[in-house]
């Protein structure tokens, strides 16, 4: 992973291969109307693997934007669609054309006056044909997910149903009694007049079956042939779309992990051999070549329809796996139909969980924990069309350097990967047999080394399938010297601090010193650890700590347009040795410039110093800014209009003044160099220039506006807390990223802080655990032959301690063949994050409206496709399915999101520090950003409290963001993520004002209360510890903001009651009366 060269991807311009400009021009053509491809100095994204599906110029705008999910124009040829997925009722007075079946080979639908040939059966254990000489009863249809009303006047053709997973042959001369249907999840209610035929369900047989020509059973139950049903009229191009030929289906009967027809689990389907985490379990002796079944079903006695037989063994072998398709009796929660204009209260009453992949149980307990790794939807349609008209956005959501409790380390000398794609063996590869394994992603057979036949954990051999490697979804590996281009760098640490005056005013510089000087002992690293400082003005002041100076030199450079290095030598020191004179240069700095009268700030120079220092070993470049940059080069000028409402115009400004800063970016990301921003200014500081040091080179931004040690005591206290944890916390030097997927799906847009080094590989010169990644993705092959795709993220890195380690994370996911499962399978806040990511490119692109409108039109049009197709009964009201029920709530947060208003009082800086961070942090830290939790603090229980060691932690429940939630008797605490505020009711409780405020009344509440006492009362116990828990979760410190009706923060804390009307979007009943006005035009 951490060969190869940098190919010319995404830079600053020219035609540099190994640095500075590397312009991302012409690739995005097929950006297939996902918000628009992305303009220098904002956005990393690339084409990968061949274009993506064609679609309209994503450059189009216009009053109503396109959806960034919306199909391109090209794929609606005017072909008939397929029926819904679930509606096939016929329509009162309407004669639809007949519908022409898809050209599969799975086809079943019989020709309007064509007798079909007679159909040799498949080679195949699972064939369902009657035997000869036996006529079997009449046959209601099997239970489906699909609609299944009988057709007027139309008797259906016998069909044997199917009597178990596997087998569905009936047996001679044995006429069972009549069985009703058991009850589908879905509509299976008889037409009137129509009387249903008895069902039979023959015992199970697996031998002495010779086939026979059987006419195929008609696919559909409805007296009518169904209409076709018409995409929503929404499109990037404005294009009104025509319908879709239906695409080729599987060979399954079932639409998916929700169908209730008889099918395999998703990865038992068209398989070869079954998984290794089935094999292990002893069910299965592969034979190269052949479909292999359950032993436990070769009884002809087996019992009726619907008994399971139960093998015996561990809990892990066969009925686990059979869970995933058990038949369903109901509606499953996900596609519970929710009218949103009836039903308020649609917020759970605890966190939002992720929906869970329809796999084997025993799959899904070793699946990639959804915390690291997750995708929008964890149902893959099977072909690009299908996505299409989901109108759902596919990509995945990666946090891949996260802290985890449990993580398994395997040291080998040979590491073992498919010699075709390079993907590391994982739980979802197949042992062909022993000595054999099929690689899950490309499909190729490897064989097992000899080495890996020994377990080291059980100390066992002959038991490959039985490893750590194939038993964790997340591994990490201590890697050989193959994966090392050198030797593995040293932890360097380079401090580069501004002490013009105005940062001396600040008060920043004690507070930075003093948290060094306590955490030195604790910065990551070993005895090889080196630290070095460089401090600038209109000048760049380095300093000598070599070891035997009796205290440290001050050296300046005052040529700021020719930086040099004046004692390349002894700038940068080992920690160990010289701990002493870096103890003493900290304690002396801030005293050194604290009568400075020198304005001027020379940030560009002091940059090039420090990559000049630290480019011929790598490491971490920790910069702290507090003023516009003004002298020598990189120098900006103010571009902030003050009380400028934001429209179109403004978004000139959220692009990179110069291109200097990414340039510099990217020499530092090719000699693996990450530089991290710390911007604490009361005044512009052209954010969007400035970031993109840290965005190009990995590296990370914090922003405190309006930051005085003294004035601002909340932000002193954020500010330390965040260093603390920023100093401390672990870090990977040298890193690159590589995402890998099955065959037939590519990557096509990246989205976090790094540099693309070459089509799926992205350069990290440092990684940190609070680092989120966010990519696109699109489907270019069908996969009609797989049950279930896998995505790989292999993270190369040095860690503090000097080892190369790779870090593996696997998510395996099943593949389905309709619209419903999609919905049924969408994850809500993963969707919300892309097309969050996928919005702040559209406003670099093109403007801030654009994007506004982009994203309403992506909850108009996904909900217009449930509506259209995937509903059976049309409704009044806006419906939504239970899992998508809170998309138009979020979406309306991100319009009232700081990123994304339209407001006078949002200071440009503070909307790029917005949209940095929506492409950059982890879900779950992210989504508390977008929508934020409200509870009630003032009547805080034990009852369904957490305990969490030792502490009780209450748990409130979870009210809506509205004022009207909020009452005088009162107190309420709101988590905004990096801010925590408690507001008191005018007539709140004196009860609370006094065991918790500490008191005796409302007026005694002061304005700017952060903190709150420790008092002895169970009241304060409580809301302290829910509070202290809150912190706790997260990698920042977010404040505490004590306020009142007085207080001059009730403005900003009423800015996050989103469901309310505000100046910059609709209130949340108004924005649904829009979708719903939109949609049913």
């Amino acid at each position: 992973m951490s060969g190869g060269g940098y190919a010319a991807q995404n830079g600053a311009g020219g035609s540099y291969t190994n640095g500075p400009s590397q312009n991302p021009v012409g690739v995005y053509s097929s950006n297939q109307g996902l918000m628009a491809p992305p303009l220098t100095g904002f956005m990393n994204s690339l084409t990968t693997k061949g274009p993506p599906p064609p679609g309209p110029n994503p450059y189009i705008t216009g009053r109503h934007q396109p959806s960034p999910v919306a199909p391109p124009p090209s794929s609606w040829s005017g072909v008939a669609p397929p029926p819904s997925s679930y509606s096939q009722h016929p329509q009162p007075g309407v004669t639809p054309p007949p519908v022409a079946p898809p050209p599969s080979s799975y086809s079943q639908h019989p020709q309007p006056g064509v007798m079909p040939p007679p159909v040799a059966p498949p080679p195949s254990s699972y064939s369902q044909h009657p035997q000869p000489g036996v006529t079997p009863p009449p046959v209601a249809p099997p239970p489906s997910s699909y609609s299944q009303h009988p057709q007027p006047g139309i008797m259906p053709p016998p069909v044997a149903p199917p009597p178990s997973s596997y087998s569905q042959h009936p047996q001679p001369g044995v006429t069972p009694p009549p069985v009703a249907p058991p009850p589908s999840s879905y509509s299976q209610h008889p037409q009137p007049g129509v009387m249903l035929p008895p069902v039979a369900p023959p015992p199970s047989s697996w031998s002495g079956v010779t086939q026979a020509p059987v006419a195929p059973p008609p696919s559909s139950w409805s007296g009518v042939t169904p209409t076709p049903v018409a995409p929503p009229p929404r499109s990037w191009s404005g294009v009104t779309s025509t319908p879709v030929a239906p695409p080729p289906v599987g060979n399954h009967t079932g639409p998916g992990p929700y169908s209730t027809g008889t099918r395999l689990p998703p990865v038992f389907q068209n398989t070869m051999q079954p998984p290794a985490a089935l094999q292990q379990a002893g069910l299965y002796q592969a034979q190269p070549g052949q479909m292999i079944r359950p032993p436990a079903y070769h009884s002809p006695s087996a019992p009726a329809l619907y008994t399971q037989v139960q093998p015996s063994g561990s809990a892990a072998q066969l009925s686990p796996s059979l869970a995933a398709m058990s038949l369903q009796s109901q509606t499953p929660e996900a596609l519970r139909v929710v009218n949103l204009l009836q039903e308020r209260n649609i917020l759970p009453s605890g966190a939002v969980t992720p929906p869970t992949p329809c796999l084997p149980q025993d799959l899904q307990k070793i699946n990639c924990c959804p915390e690291v790794f997750r995708c929008t939807l964890t149902s893959i349609p099977q072909t690009q069309a299908l996505l299409n008209k989901a109108k759902l956005p596919l990509g995945l959501l990666l946090h891949p350097f996260k802290d985890l409790s449990q993580l398994p380390v395997v040291t080998s000398s040979n590491i073992v990967r498919c010699r075709s794609c390079r993907t590391y063996i994982n739980p979802f590869v197949t042992f062909v047999d022993a000595r054999r394994w099929k690689c899950n992603l490309c499909h190729r057979v490897n064989d097992v080394p000899e080495e890996f036949m020994y377990n080291p954990v059980s100390r066992s051999y002959g038991a490959p399938h039985k490893r750590p490697e194939v038993q964790n979804a997340t591994i990490e590996f201590i890697a050989p010297s193959e994966y090392m281009l050198r030797p593995p760098q040293p932890a360097v640490y380079l401090f580069v601090l501004d002490v013009s005056h105005n940062a001396v005013e600040t008060g920043y510089l004690d507070v930075v010193c003093q948290s060094l000087l306590e955490n030195l002992d604790s910065l990551p690293g070993d005895s090889r650890t080196k630290i070095g400082f460089i401090t600038f003005d209109s000048t760049i002041h380095f300093y000598n700590l070599q070891e035997g100076l009796s205290q440290p030199q001050m050296l300046i450079v005052s040529d700021i347009d020719d930086v040099f290095l004046p004692s390349p030598d002894s700038l940068l020191v080992n920690l160990s040795e010289c701990k002493e004179l870096v103890q003493d240069l900290l304690t002396g700095l801030p005293q050194m410039f604290s009568s400075t009268m020198e304005t001027q700030s020379g940030l560009g120079p002091a940059l090039q110093a420090g990559f000049k220092l630290l480019s011929p070993t790598g490491g971490r470049i920790s910069v702290f800014q507090t003023q516009l940059p003004t002298v020598g080069i990189g120098a900006l000028k103010p571009r902030e209009e003050p009380g400028q409402k934001a429209h179109a115009k403004e978004v000139q400004h959220l692009n990179p003044a110069t291109d200097f800063y990414k340039k510099l970016a990217l020499d530092c990301s090719g000699h693996h160099v990450a530089v991290d921003l710390f911007l604490l200014s009361a005044q512009y500081c052209d954010l969007s220039s400035l970031g993109c040091i840290s965005r190009y080179s990995a590296g990370s931004v914090y922003y405190y506006p309006s930051y005085h040690r003294q004035r601002s005591p909340a932000q002193t206290e954020r500010f330390q807390r965040d260093l603390k944890r920023y100093l401390t916390r672990k870090i990977g030097f040298e890193a690159v990223m590589r995402i890998r997927c099955t065959k037939g799906l590519s990557i096509h847009t990246f989205h976090g802080n790094f540099f693309v080094r070459s089509t799926d590989l992205l350069s990290l010169a440092n990684v940190n655990p609070d680092a989120g990644f966010a990519v696109q993705m699109s489907i270019e092959e069908n996969l009609l032959d797989l049950q279930a795709v896998s995505f790989q993220a292999a993270l190369l890195y040095t860690s503090s301690k000097g080892e190369r380690r790779i870090r593996v994370h696997t998510l395996c996911l099943p593949v389905v063949n309709s619209l419903s499962d999609i919905f049924a399978g969408a994850d809500v806040q993963a969707i919300t994050a892309l097309l969050a990511s996928m919005a702040v490119d559209r406003s670099v692109t093109a403007s801030l409206g654009d994007a506004r409108d982009a994203l309403i039109n992506a909850a108009i049009d996904s909900l217009s496709s449930y509506r259209s197709s995937v509903l059976s009964v049309q409704q009044p009201g806006l419906l939504a399915p239970a899992c998508l029920r809170l998309l138009p709530l979020y979406i309306l947060a991100l319009l009232k999101h700081r990123a994304f208003r339209t407001s006078a009082s949002t200071r440009l800086d503070e909307r790029v520090f917005s949209m940095f961070q929506l492409k950059s942090q982890p879900l779950p830290f992210l989504m508390l950003t977008v929508h934020p939790g409200l509870y009630r603090a003032d009547d805080l229980s034990d009852e369904g409290a957490l305990n969490v060691s030792e502490r009780t932690i209450p748990q409130p429940r979870a009210l809506q963001l509205s004022v009207e939630k909020l009452s005088r008797d009162a107190a309420f605490l709101m988590d905004c993520g990096t801010v925590l505020y408690l507001w008191i009711g005018r007539n709140c409780n004196p009860v609370f004002l006094t065991q918790v405020l500490g008191v005796e009344s409302y007026a005694a509440v002061p304005l700017n209360m952060d903190q709150l006492p420790e008092l002895d009362t169970a009241e304060s116990s409580r809301i302290r510890a829910l509070i202290d828990w809150l912190r706790e979760r997260r990698p920042f410190h977010p404040v505490l903001h004590v306020i009142r009706d007085e207080s001059p923060l009730k403005a900003e804390f009423l800015q996050y009651l989103i469901e309310d009307l505000s100046e910059s979007a609709l209130s949340y009943y108004e924005f649904l009366l829009h979708l719903q006005q939109q949609i049913c035009k």
